[in-house]
């Protein structure tokens, strides 16, 4: 499925695709003088990513006694891979929060074998300020999601977004999951600047010649990342994951420990919670990933999803003509789009936005509508007036993938494509995404190309954990009713496997992540239900929420002159006045 970052009123997802040489130009990961080394494995195309025996790294170490040390954060932490996730994150970038610590520990790359080899997972806290002696709930536990979300960022953001209160009474704990960022090792499989310099070949094929691009590419992404980290790969999973986070909490001397989780983060919690019940204190799930784990079978439930937050964009830009002068019916709009998009396969605007930078791009709108305003303006601008610079600034920002995004993205397909089986016939995938594509053409195959190297991963998929549990404390779901990347349907039966469970639903809210995202009736809920745990409605029917918020007002453009009608979408001066934005 496309990435399932956690957002709160997203700013810039990962979606990519698969495009260019293999290999990279420097050293897949180095240990700095803090790590305590200063080797560099798999510095060549082809090259094996295992330690030297002979100068073993900190992960190899066997684990004794840890106790954490806790020190000042000597940089900012990274928000890689948060993706589409929340403006006002995004808006802080790197910055710390006061107070804030670093750490990491030291956890077993196979639990079969819990005294081998060893990875280390890095961690951040900002400490609650009431006294352990008097009302202080513990560690909350914050994850945003992917898989191959970086959680320090999150962790500083619900800090100083949760009422000062509630905030006082936990010490808030973000992590890199391993893999991700400041762990080690953190993977990556391509150079990205090579890898997926734009324009890439357009996701939709046309004819098999243009398929078979796309699906030696993405063969070439799983060979590169099996040639580096063949003896990491299988141990990269949910529930090793979610066994790293039980290794955290008795790190942090804690009996229980809280937890909040957004997206695919909602899936990491409840493999925990189903391991480890009785270790829960509370539990928030936000915007939720169905419980089956079967990702093929999800993929293409996203894929309709999508197709209607797409058309609630549109629609979106019809009811604003008067704006955008796009059409003044959701038909003429997707004519409009269509158009471009066509236009864009044969001439990439600023020399770098062809039709797959433009699918990457517009998929941000379906994980939130504050971001409507300014792809509609973009679209506006280059259908009328030819100007490239809105679509441009808008990849830099939500698209373009730099090496902390490749990271992000590596340890996605590492994970969903070792969770579960996938077909590992390209006939399968060819033909599903045809009939999805009927159906729901804004995102099967671009869903499709993004997720292809699962059909060729180095490990083969496993046995998801069947999710579920009785013994549980009383369980937080929040769920936007039209959520595209993860359905409404999931919640309900994420609820199903949890019975003391509660749905929160945002009625006809769509965006990707709702708390502590600006809507009060959400955000209060969530605070009782943190202050205490039984504050939760009664269980209402199989099918229905049990309590509901109204979504938060829809966005207004913005307030600019009108577009002038252009005679066709895509009119020619677009193309006379395009200019080739200079390489990275």
């Amino acid at each position: 499925m496309k990435r399932v970052v956690g957002v709160i009123a997203g700013v810039t997802v990962l979606v990519t695709g698969l495009v260019g040489p293999v290999g990279p130009t420097g050293p897949v990961w180095a240990l700095d003088a803090a790590g305590g080394g200063t080797g560099a494995y798999g510095t060549a195309p082809g090259a094996r990513a295992v330690p030297d025996a002979a100068h073993p790294a900190p992960w190899q170490r066997r684990p004794g006694r840890q106790e954490i040390s806790w020190e000042p954060c000597k940089r900012p932490g990274s928000s890689a891979g948060l993706g589409a996730v929340l403006p006002r994150l995004a808006a802080s970038g790197r910055t710390r929060a006061p107070g804030e610590e670093c750490a990491s520990i030291r956890v077993p790359l196979d639990y079969a074998e819990p005294y081998g080899q060893q990875i280390t997972i890095a961690l951040n806290r900002i400490r609650g300020t009431v006294s352990r002696d008097a009302d202080h709930l513990g560690s909350l536990l914050v994850n945003p999601g992917g898989p191959g979300g970086s959680g320090l960022g999150l962790a500083r953001f619900v800090a100083a977004q949760l009422p000062r209160d509630v905030a006082a009474r936990f010490d808030v704990i973000g992590f890199d999951p391993r893999g991700v960022g400041d762990s080690r090792p953190a993977i990556s499989c391509v150079d990205p600047e090579r890898y997926f310099a734009p324009p890439r070949p357009d996701n939709v094929p046309r004819g098999k010649a243009e398929e078979d691009v796309l699906v030696a590419r993405a063969r070439q992404y799983a060979e590169a990342c099996g040639n580096r980290w063949s003896w990491f790969l299988p141990y990269l999973t949910t529930e090793n994951t979610a066994r790293d986070m039980d290794m955290i909490r008795a790190a942090l001397g804690e009996e229980e420990i809280s937890y909040l989780g957004y997206s695919y983060g909602t899936y990491l919690g409840a493999v925990y919670a189903t391991l480890f019940p009785t270790r829960v204190r509370r539990l928030v799930l936000d915007s939720v990933v169905d419980p089956g784990g079967d990702w093929y079978d999800v993929n293409l439930a996203q894929d309709l999803s999508f197709q209607r937050r797409q058309r609630d964009f549109l629609a979106w830009i019809a009811e604003h003509d008067d704006a955008y002068r796009l059409g003044r019916t959701e038909k003429a709009v997707t004519f409009a789009w269509s158009s471009m998009r066509s236009r864009l396969r044969e001439r990439p605007a600023g020399g770098i936005i062809g039709p797959s930078e433009l699918d990457d791009i517009y998929t941000s709108g379906g994980y939130s509508n504050l971001l409507w305003p300014a792809l509609a303006e973009a679209f506006s601008a280059y259908v009328h007036r030819g100007e490239t610079t809105g679509l441009v600034k808008l990849f830099r920002s939500q698209a373009e993938v730099d090496a902390e995004e490749e990271n992000s993205y590596a340890v996605y397909l590492g994970i969903e494509c070792r969770d579960s089986a996938w077909p590992r016939d390209w006939s399968r995938w060819h033909a599903d995404t045809v009939k999805m594509h009927a159906k729901a053409p804004f995102m099967a195959w671009q869903n499709a190309v993004y997720n292809a190297p699962c059909a060729f991963w180095p490990v083969r998929g496993g046995k998801p954990v069947k999710i579920g549990s009785d013994r549980l404390p009383p369980v937080l779901l929040i769920q936007a009713e039209r959520d595209a990347a993860t359905p409404y349907v999931g919640a309900l039966r994420m609820r199903d496997r949890f019975p003391t469970a509660r749905l929160l639903t945002e009625v006809r809210g769509g965006n990707h992540g709702v708390s502590l995202a600006g809507n009060a009736c959400v955000d209060q809920r969530l605070a009782a239900y943190l202050r205490d745990a039984t504050r939760l409605p009664r269980r209402g029917a199989a099918r229905g929420p049990d309590a509901t918020c109204a979504a938060q007002p829809g966005p207004r453009p913005a307030v600019r002159k009108p577009a002038a009608r252009a005679s066709a979408p895509g009119a020619e001066r677009g193309h006379r006045d395009r200019t080739r934005t200079p390489g990275r």
